[in-house]
């Protein structure tokens, strides 16, 4: 049995001692998740769409708005969702005034979604990642004023990934709050939708450049140096499950001081949420890598339909204290405001 296989095994047995068996929630069933129940499905991985950031309202969920946000809600047991920004990522990143401005406006936009509906939405703040100063004054006012659960980033920074050395004094901030920080794709800054002519970048290269910004904070040390940070990784772990041994057996030389403790224990301390993930291959795969107590409940939500995530998960059968740990406990441990 191979290493992987032991860890997962250990946990999954001690956790299903310590889960018990809950009451599975039916979502989907109209009605059961009024504005006051706090019964139904967390959604950590949930949009708004606002013309803050620019670049027009075009494409999938462009007629997105709160109410919209909340219909779908009530329709798939959805009783809490995290709203953070979506791509275009750029306009968060290019390093100037605007892009304070951007992050700015965007996180005063959900917060007032949060005050409007305190118990249907939390908030993952955006920073304008490539302005440090910039980046901890946004730290501090979405912590402090606008009371966010924790911060969203996107996978690319531009030309660099978020564990290049520069991003330090933000990691260290954010492990001094112990913050939830969620990573979403990007397209890659080098080459966008050009890497297979044809094919858009949200086929492919969302995942891979997941896996690249997992890989950057890993093997940078960022996940060993500051792990009182939470970290959470869209679309079932995007490639990371799949490919752990790999990145194991190909660390560059001299990692072990920076990941002293081994690739696959930080890689495995990681929460995953499985939006527009649920099919057979990456469930299985994420099942197999991680404990149940690290995998979240997401859907991606406008840009994609709730129902790419909801219906293939139903066809999967999980175990009821799975499924609920999946879709409200593991959250209400990592978010405690959120326990109903």
């Amino acid at each position: 049995m191979s290493e992987i296989e032991n860890i997962s095994r250990r946990a999954f047995i001690k956790y299903s001692a310590t889960a018990g068996i809950s009451a599975l929630v039916h979502p989907g069933s109209r009605g059961q998740n009024a504005a006051g129940s706090r019964a139904g499905r967390i959604d950590v991985h949930h949009h708004c769409r606002t013309d803050i950031q620019g670049g027009g309202r075009g494409g999938p969920g462009a007629d997105w708005s709160p109410a919209k946000s909340l219909e779908q809600m009530e329709k798939f047991g959805i009783s809490t969702a995290i709203i953070s920004a979506t791509v275009p990522a750029d306009p968060f990143y290019d390093g100037t005034e605007r892009s304070r401005s951007i992050a700015r406006g965007v996180n005063e936009y959900s917060a007032r979604m949060v005050r409007d509906h305190p118990r249907r939405f939390g908030m993952f703040a955006a920073l304008p990642m490539a302005d440090i100063d910039g980046s901890l004054r946004e730290i501090e006012y979405s912590f402090d004023t606008l009371r966010a659960d924790g911060i969203g980033i996107f996978s690319g920074i531009r030309d660099k990934y978020p564990g290049d050395p520069i991003f330090e004094p933000i990691w260290k901030e954010l492990h001094r709050r112990q913050a939830i920080v969620f990573i979403h794709p990007t397209f890659p800054y080098c080459c966008n939708n050009n890497l297979v002519p044809g094919v858009g970048g949200q086929m492919l290269e969302f995942d891979f450049d997941t896996t690249r910004a997992v890989v950057s904070l890993l093997v940078n040390g960022v996940f060993s140096s500051y792990p009182d940070i939470k970290f959470i990784v869209n679309h079932s772990g995007a490639t990371i499950p799949v490919l752990a041994g790999r990145i194991k057996d190909r660390m560059p030389a001299g990692s072990e001081r920076k990941v002293p403790k081994g690739p696959l224990y930080e890689l495995q301390k990681l929460y995953y949420e499985v939006a527009h993930a649920t099919y057979p291959a990456p469930m299985a795969a994420l099942r197999s890598f991680v404990p149940p107590s690290q995998i979240l409940f997401g859907t991606d939500y406008p840009l994609e339909p709730i129902e790419t995530t909801h219906n293939e998960m139903q066809k999967l059968n999980l175990p009821a204290d799975l499924q609920r740990g999946i879709e409200r406990g593991n959250a209400e441990r990592l978010i405690p405001r959120l326990r109903g």
